[in-house]
């Protein structure tokens, strides 16, 4: 029965193991740190303070308490859009179940779901918080063990962005009159400007350049004008140096002439003109008129060759005149700039104050934005204390159902249901199994404990008299003995409740064991429907009982002698029709009176007591009357029942035998007793 229930909760488990949703957990890791505090920048950072472990643990317990708050689920939601999701409810096992919600409900069931479904690890010597999430999708469960934590960082700095509120509140106002400062000084300067008729390109704050006048036009154009007069200037005499030194040397000496493009390309045109005129002459006259063509052509090209020269050193001296004119402009208009210049400077005076005035109201307008900004980007986050160390990856491995796990815990189950059903069956359980139920349970002397037969014919081990069954059986002959204030009945009825149970090897066994003393026996085989007894003896069960009680034979023609016991034995005979009726007759009680002043016992193997009136009846007349319990499988009530039925007929009960008794099952304290170990012999052999 104990194997039985442990089998069944292994196998219970292994089908539901096998029946079960994988479900998949994906977990990310957190580092949560001390908190330390920073509001308006690096000059207000407050350092990491020293806490107590109990602040410490106060502090993890509330990030933990965090983690599994309702607000950070809310923010999961949203940040995944769960609410309606068909993909997470689905994930969730809970498809269909949010038709005909509303808006609210629907929430309040992803809600649920989240914090049902995540769970949050620290250990306590690390600041590492595992935070897990499990659903049938190893997807759905990586991306929402991350947003849990992203959001719970996210979440923190948010706290902190908002505890620099009142920091950028007061920046803001600053900033506003900062702003206001501002617009005004730039609005006075440009009015005194207009006034003044100043006009100033400020590109610098700095002292230099405002007491300078740098950012005025007028001095720029003053600056660059005499730049432009000097250049002028420069101009000026280098053209005068060309022309001085063109003038010193003939027109086609000039180096200037020469290098001309045109000049070189008529004096190229003019010597070949003079080596044509010069060959047509030394082949023909004078006047011939190829020689007058080539003079023509040579007078023409010469004086297109002078004009040419002049011309190039006219350009000389038309650069010297440029020259001449840039200069005398350019310097004229240096002169009127000067004095502009100079009258402007007394007007800067103001310009210059108003000036510096608005550059400081905006290097303060600046600063204040600047940090402003700087509030509202990055408020709290450079001390952020907390931080992802591994990002969950979608599972590869169901974290359930785990058939280990669910065996370990069937196996420790079935072994506590196994253990209070072996409690309770000993405690309920009315099986006579060990000798001191017999006397506890039904109240009747126990007349000896029989072994189980260790081979499949007890009446062959009976054969083997160092055998436990036959040593046994004679520890039962020495009970009967003295079973009564007379000693040993002389008519001994064995019954028991139901069939099979060992009564017929018993009476075999005792018919054997009182032979063997030199005693007279004889067994009586009075089962009349089932007998068995000549089978056990090998004998012939054509006449018997049935014969000597119907009046066709006697006794002593009846009883047959069996040579192992040796004992004589009355088979049952031929099968009567009314087997109840042959018992009850006079004719039985008047065959067991000769039978008893025949020989020293006689031994009657009766019918079993429930549903027969035969072993009532036998029980009667029977000066003794012995029950065989058998161990295992006989229980108290039904064998109460058989001896109520036995002393209606007012019998003397000796006592009950039990049978097919296993050591070894009974436990230890029965094996060292009635075990084989016991019967032993010195030697070791059997008989």
């Amino acid at each position: 029965m104990a194997a039985g229930i442990v089998g069944f909760a292994v196998a219970a488990a292994v089908i539901i193991t096998l029946l079960d949703t994988p479900r998949f957990t994906a977990t990310t890791s957190v580092q949560i740190n001390d908190q330390s505090e920073k509001v308006l920048g690096d000059e207000l950072d407050g350092g990491t303070t020293e806490t107590s472990d109990w602040d410490t643990d106060r502090f993890l317990n509330t990030q933990l308490d965090i983690l599994r708050s309702r607000a950070l689920a809310l923010r999961v939601s949203r940040a995944l859009d769960l609410d309606g999701n068909a993909a997470f409810l689905g994930a969730m096992e809970v498809s269909g179940q949010s038709e005909g919600m509303d808006g609210r409900a629907r929430q309040e069931q992803v809600l649920d779901l989240l914090r049902s479904n995540m769970n949050v690890n620290l250990p306590r010597s690390t600041r590492i918080a595992g935070i897990g999430f499990t659903s049938t999708d190893p997807q759905m469960s990586a991306r929402i063990a991350n947003s849990f934590a992203e959001e719970f960082i996210q979440s923190n700095l948010q706290r902190r962005f908002d505890s620099t509120a009142y920091a950028r509140n007061f920046v803001a106002e600053q900033l506003e009159e900062a702003r206001s400062r501002l617009e005004s000084s730039e609005r006075e300067l440009n009015d005194y400007a207009r006034q003044a008729g100043l006009i100033r390109t400020r590109n610098s704050t700095s002292e230099d350049s405002t007491s300078s006048g740098s950012g005025s036009i007028t001095a720029s154009s003053l600056m660059q004008l005499s730049d432009a007069a000097n250049q002028a200037q420069a101009a000026r005499v280098q053209a005068e140096t060309r022309w001085a030194a063109e003038q010193a040397v003939p027109l086609f000496s000039s180096q200037v002439v020469l290098a001309d493009p045109t000049v070189q390309s008529l004096m190229t045109k003019r010597a070949e003109v003079q080596g044509n005129l010069q060959t047509a002459r030394e082949r023909y006259l004078p006047d011939h008129p190829t020689v007058t063509r080539l003079q023509a052509d040579l007078a023409s090209t010469e004086a297109q060759l002078n004009r040419t020269a002049g011309n190039v050193r006219n350009s000389i001296r038309a650069d010297l005149v440029a020259a001449r004119a840039a200069e005398k402009q350019l310097q004229a208009q240096v002169k009127r700039l000067e004095g502009a210049t100079l009258a402007e400077q007394d007007k800067s005076v103001r310009y210059n104050t108003l000036a510096r005035e608005a550059d400081t109201n905006r290097s303060i307008y600046d600063g204040l934005l600047q940090r402003y900004r700087e509030l509202n980007a990055s408020a709290g986050v450079a001390t952020s204390n907390l931080s992802i160390i591994d990002k969950a990856d979608p599972p590869l491995v169901p974290s359930s159902p785990d058939l280990l796990r669910n065996l370990a815990v069937a196996l420790l189950l079935g072994l506590s249901l196994a253990g209070a059903a072996v409690f309770l069956r000993d405690q309920l359980d009315d099986v006579i199994r060990v000798p001191e139920d017999v006397e506890g349970k039904l109240g009747l002397p126990l007349l000896g404990v029989i072994p189980r037969s260790q081979i499949d014919s007890p009446a062959q081990e009976l054969e083997d008299a160092k055998s436990p069954m036959t040593e046994a059986y004679n520890s039962l002959r020495g009970s009967l003995l003295y079973s009564t204030q007379d000693g040993l009945p002389k008519i001994i009825a064995v019954t028991s409740a139901q069939p099979t149970e060992g009564k017929s090897t018993t009476s075999l066994a005792l018919a054997q064991a009182f032979g063997k003393l030199g005693m007279r026996a004889v067994l009586i085989d009075a089962d009349l429907r089932r007998p068995s007894l000549h089978t056990s003896a090998g004998v012939a069960n054509e006449r018997g009982l049935s014969d000597l009680l119907t009046g066709q034979a006697l006794a002593a023609d009846i009883s047959v002698q069996v040579a192992s016991g040796p004992f004589d034995l009355i088979p049952s005979g031929p099968l009567p029709p009314g087997p109840a009726e042959l018992v009850a007759s006079p004719r039985m009680a008047q065959l067991l009176e000769e039978l008893s002043a025949a020989y020293d016992v006689v031994i009657i193997d009766s019918p079993p007591v429930l549903g027969l009136a035969d072993a009532p009846m036998i029980a009667a007349l029977a000066d003794g009357t012995m029950f065989v319990v058998e161990a295992g499988r006989a229980r108290s009530a039904q064998v109460k029942a058989a001896l109520r039925r036995l002393r209606g007929t007012d019998p003397v009960l000796l006592g009950a035998l039990l049978t097919k008794f296993d050591p070894e099952q009974a436990g230890n304290r029965y094996s060292a007793y009635y075990g084989r170990e016991y019967y032993r012999y010195a030697d070791g052999a059997r008989g």
